[in-house]
């Protein structure tokens, strides 16, 4: 589904966009998925490209004004207002105060939020698998599983104080939302044993992949959520598309 543009960024049914011409700066595109929250008009059909490209050169500049981004992407005024007012309302983009060039008003600066960095190149997952790696090579695998029980101790206590008092479904909902949080996408499906909570991303990846040491935090941290041992009936690694816990909580 194409995503709704502005009525002013078109003229006889044709997109007023066009590339940066040969004498513009260079400013490579972020790489922009559709999955990554409020970006989705990053690819619609003509104005991906030019959103693309303002981003890059707000990251490239750390700022910059109306005028200037127009003149490097090669856009009218207008259309460029257009494009960030669709990136701010996305949460991509804020206003960082004004700029003096020459005669008149002030301009206004444009930069990235901390969203948008989101789009462009990052490495951490590579190095802590490196990390990871160097710890268990260097045979302290145990510092490793101090930091994953340091990491979830506040966790642990904020996600109960979060689920006392419910049962049943509405408890397996709540570990839910908690575990979504915490970026694995949990759902809660109905099966004859009750309440199934399906955990349909590991955001720890790279990882599980030096370490089950992930994996048991996260079990432990089910199983202390539910009150009970709950059954795992699939598991990411061993090739699963998610990890399922039977919950045991009934339908309640």
């Amino acid at each position: 589904m194409r995503t709704p543009v502005e009525p002013h960024e078109q003229i006889d049914g044709a997109f007023v966009l066009q590339r940066p011409g040969p004498n513009a700066p260079s400013a490579e595109p972020p790489s922009v998925s559709g999955t990554s929250p409020g970006v989705d008009s990053l690819n619609a059909p003509g104005g991906g490209e030019s959103r693309r490209s303002i981003l890059s050169i707000l990251k490239r500049d750390g700022g910059a004004t109306v005028p200037f981004l127009a003149q490097v992407v090669e856009l009218n005024i207008e259309t460029v207002r257009a494009h960030l007012k669709v990136l701010r309302d996305q949460g991509l983009v804020d206003r960082r105060g004004t700029r003096t060039s020459g005669p008149g008003r002030p301009e206004v600066v444009y930069g990235l939020t901390e969203r948008a960095e989101a789009l462009f190149p990052r490495r951490e997952p590579e190095v802590l698998k490196e990390l990871a790696s160097f710890i268990q090579m260097t045979g302290r695998g145990d510092l490793l599983e101090e930091f994953f029980d340091h990491f979830m101790a506040r966790r642990r206590t904020e996600a109960l104080a979060r689920v006392e008092g419910l049962d049943g479904r509405e408890r397996v909902e709540e570990i839910a939302r908690i575990m979504s949080e915490q970026g694995f996408m949990a759902v809660v499906e109905e099966h004859e044993q009750g309440p199934r909570l399906r955990l349909c991303h590991c955001p720890l990846r790279e990882l599980v992949e030096v370490s089950p040491v992930p994996c048991r935090a996260e079990a432990e941290l089910i199983r202390d959520l539910l009150g009970g041992d709950p059954a795992r009936v699939s598991y990411i690694p061993a090739g699963d598309a998610a990890c399922s816990y039977v919950t045991g909580c009934g339908r309640g």
